[in-house]
């Protein structure tokens, strides 16, 4: 009998395979720029969770209210968080140091920034609507959509 020579259909797959895997490594370490605008927007969106949860940690400990400077207070409306920003709301008063140790700012904003609760800039707003839930926003990089977490 005569053997005939040529690649069965699982090795071609296999290299087929072996070539797509290998493509997707090369389209992936070619464009390191986008992966670190995902990895920000995740760091912000970790941000917005963890103001979150310490507004409603210390909204809780003081039966639904929240408590800024031992004060009871209300949320503005469209604020930036942040004390020199236009109509700034000092929400470190209510936050540093019981819930959270510092004030998380955005990763890549100019002018974001935390030296101490009566100085910073998260650039994150903060608002709460008719509803009484708490949003928090932050802008996103690696999509044109806003970051928005909401309680």
């Amino acid at each position: 009998m005569k053997k005939q020579k040529g690649f069965t259909l699982i090795e071609v797959l296999i290299v087929l395979a072996i070539i797509a895997i290998l493509a997707t490594i090369v389209m992936v370490s070619l464009n390191p720029t986008k992966q670190f605008k995902f990895a920000r927007d995740s760091q912000r969106t970790s941000h917005l969770m963890s103001i979150l949860n310490s507004i409603g940690q210390n909204m809780i400990d003081h039966d639904g209210i929240l408590y800024c400077a031992n004060t009871p207070t209300n949320i503005p409306i469209n604020i930036k968080t942040g004390i020199d920003s236009v109509g700034g709301f000092n929400i470190a008063d209510c936050l540093v140091p019981q819930y959270l140790q510092t004030i998380p700012f955005d990763p890549s904003k100019s002018g974001a920034y935390y030296s101490s609760p009566s100085n910073f800039n998260t650039k994150y707003s903060i608002d709460q609507d008719s509803y009484g839930h708490i949003n928090l926003y932050a802008d996103a990089e690696a999509t044109s959509s806003i970051i928005k977490i909401s309680r």
